[in-house]
């Protein structure tokens, strides 16, 4: 069969043969057992659904076999035989342009090179998933190959409802991912209800298919080192930037510290993801023994040099043998994800990579008792440093709420409303009050053609506008986006691509409008091809997250989440090719509700028109309620808004003097 023939097809009437499981790929680690013998029979039924019945007797022992083993039901054997990665948009079958966009991200999302767990679906952060099951993605394949731009696609959690009727104005795909009653969505909730193929963890960028590799949190991440050293008064040069994780997202800390210009030290036990990130040139170095590390690293400090070094090992003995030798460490962090502690997220110490997974698998209890015991030595190793004048910040990983569940020595002794950790969020004292309560945020574009001198010239054009904008800028605003014209001008050379020929930056609403409009002006000319835009969750506006994107608002409202759920309402009228909105994504199940979209320009006046009003909201929304929380930055961001846009009218939070209170 054509490649085209096997889009179509969806779920083939005769079942392929069953494929072997694949030792050389990256696998998810098998989920705890969690489903009583009624509940592993309604998992099956849950399963045999996509399949007609005479399939069911061949296929039960299968999935069965499948869910005692893995602890889910990925339905293997319907992994599609062709090479799974971003084709330009002209290869893929269809009846609208813009669905053949979300094929083209959908499948950039499962890339080898790009995803975490290709064969289980799993984009990054070790739950993120694109779809529960390969029937799933078969599917919804055939359903965007069918459907026209009077259709919407309607996805619940990995499964494809069905496509109905609806106008070219709409989105053509909306997405819900997680979306629990708030009393069941807790960590075992999601273990739960996932192994039964009802929800799915989407994160933020896996389930809403607008994932890019670790570019896309490489540029987040330098401006957040960056920013870190010139919070702490220091250059890079020669300094010292300590972190762990090298997986999906957290792969991009050592790159990021390169281009900041630091010595990046950044821990991971998996060896196989370690020795992904060095072929991909995202660290220069891997280093299995402490010894070696620390001569390493005294060296680099002496030569200032510009090097990322990957420890294969636990964090915890770094941070342990760095105090013992007196290294200094100017800025900490951590990016493994905590958000799924118990489920390959964090190791312990004194257990192999093979060891810890066979205790996660086989005795939970156990590997939830060793992960808290080592997060207990983790925090106090760190409260070491910082007693030397180590800066640490939180990386949104949710590290100091499981520290704190730990019963590890995080909390503040003298806590104030927001500030109940010793230590920061990278948001509250960094990202927040530097970038977000500005506008500026992740914005994001694939080159739909997959060419990648279409990538140089879009590259070209976003550097032209913003050197433009940055002519007239206010004082306030010109830091960040000095950052972003070094940035994008660098952005070539430093090899981001992996997947799509994809490009990020961070703008605000000015910039991302602008860069758009140049964008269409250019797709019309004839001199690109298809721009697909889209976002991180991780925005302005795009989600709210207590102990991450909104941890520096200091109302009472960081525990709300009506931004978010605004957001994607938003979206959806005013031109979205497609909306999502999940529970769970960056720092945990129940944590955090995100937003995001996707949007393709096409050169017409219609994706003129539609990227001028959803840009606009999709900045703006997220301001207005960070200026109501009273920051300061946000006032000044949604007046010089309003300034531009007369239609807009935004409630100003009036100041009180506080010798009244």
């Amino acid at each position: 069969m054509t490649f085209h023939e096997q889009i179509r097809e969806g779920i083939p009437k005769v079942l392929p043969q069953p494929k072997p499981y694949d030792p050389a790929i990256n696998h998810a680690p098998k989920r705890k057992e969690i489903l009583n013998d009624e509940e592993k029979k309604l998992a099956l039924q849950n399963a045999l659904r996509y399949f007609e019945p005479q399939h069911h007797a061949e296929l039960i022992p299968e999935f069965k076999q499948e869910l005692e083993t893995y602890g889910r039901i990925y339905m293997y054997r319907l992994r599609p035989d062709y090479r799974m990665y971003a084709r330009p948009i002209s290869e893929y079958p269809g009846n609208s342009e813009q669905a053949k966009a979300i094929m083209l991200m959908i499948q950039n999302n499962l890339d080898y090179a790009v995803a975490q767990h290709p064969h289980e679906l799993i984009t990054y952060g070790g739950n993120g998933a694109v779809f529960q099951n390969w029937a799933q993605y078969r599917l919804t394949m055939k359903y965007l190959s069918e459907m026209t731009d009077e259709q919407t696609l309607v996805m619940y959690s990995g499964h494809p409802m069905g496509l109905f009727p609806s106008h070219k104005d709409a989105p053509r795909v909306v997405v819900t991912n997680g979306m629990m009653i708030p009393n069941y969505s807790k960590p075992d909730d999601w273990e739960k209800f996932n192994a039964l193929g009802v929800t799915q963890y989407g994160q933020m960028t896996a389930g809403s298919y607008m994932y890019i590799g670790p570019q896309g949190i490489v540029h987040g991440t330098t401006i957040t080192v960056l920013n870190g050293f010139r919070k702490i008064k220091k250059s890079p040069k020669g300094n010292l930037f300590v972190t762990s994780g090298l997986g999906g997202m957290s792969g991009a800390q050592p790159k990021a510290g390169t281009i900041a210009g630091c010595i990046t030290v950044c821990a991971e036990v998996n060896p196989k993801i370690t020795r992904i990130r060095h072929e991909q040139g995202w660290i220069h170095e891997i280093i299995e023994n402490i010894d070696a590390l620390v001569t390493r690293v005294r060296k680099a400090q002496e030569t200032k040099e510009v090097v990322s070094i990957a420890y294969l090992g636990n964090i915890v003995d770094v941070w342990e043998r760095f105090d013992a030798e007196n290294l200094h460490i100017d800025l900490g962090s951590d990016q493994t994800s905590l958000h799924n502690p118990w489920a390959g997220g964090y190791y312990p110490m004194g257990y192999s990579f093979e060891e810890s997974n066979d205790l996660m698998a086989n005795h939970p209890e156990k590997f939830r008792e060793e992960v808290q015991k080592t997060l207990r030595r983790h925090a106090a190793a760190i409260n070491k440093h910082t007693a030397k004048g180590t800066y640490f910040f939180d990386y949104g990983n949710a590290f100091l709420l499981e520290a704190s569940r730990a019963g590890a020595d995080v909390m503040n002794d003298h806590p104030t409303l927001g500030r109940e950790f010793k230590f920061p969020s990278y948001v509250q004292d960094i990202m927040g009050p530097m970038c977000f309560d500005y506008g500026f945020g992740p914005f994001r574009w694939v080159c739909a053609s997959g060419d990648p001198e279409d990538l140089k010239k879009t590259d070209a054009i976003a550097c032209e506008v913003l050197e433009k904008i940055m002519e007239t800028a206010p004082e306030e605003i010109r830091q960040q986006m000095a950052d972003n014209i070094q940035w994008i001008k660098g952005a070539q050379e430093n090899k981001l691509v992996v997947g799509s020929q994809a490009r990020i930056l961070y703008a605000d609403a000015e910039g991302r409008m602008k860069i758009a409009e140049a964008f269409n002006q250019a797709i019309a000319r004839g001199e690109i091809g298809y721009v697909i835009l889209g976002r991180d969750h991780h925005d302005v506006s795009g989600t709210d997250s207590p102990y991450r994107e909104t941890s520096n608002i200091y109302d009472g409202s960081r525990f709300t989440s009506d931004m978010a759920i605004h957001n994607v309402i938003g979206d959806s009228f005013r031109g979205a090719t497609w909306v999502s909105i999940h529970n769970g994504g960056g720092v945990g199940w129940g944590e955090v509700m995100n937003g995001g979209f996707g949007m393709v320009l096409d050169g017409s006046a219609d994706s003129d028109r539609r990227l001028k009003s959803m840009l606009f909201w999709d900045v703006n929304n997220g301001i207005s309620r960070r200026s109501w929380a009273r920051n300061e930055g946000a006032i000044f961001a949604i007046q010089r808004a309003m300034e531009v846009e007369p239609l807009l009218k935004v409630t100003l939070p009036y100041l009180v003097d506080e010798t009244l209170l």
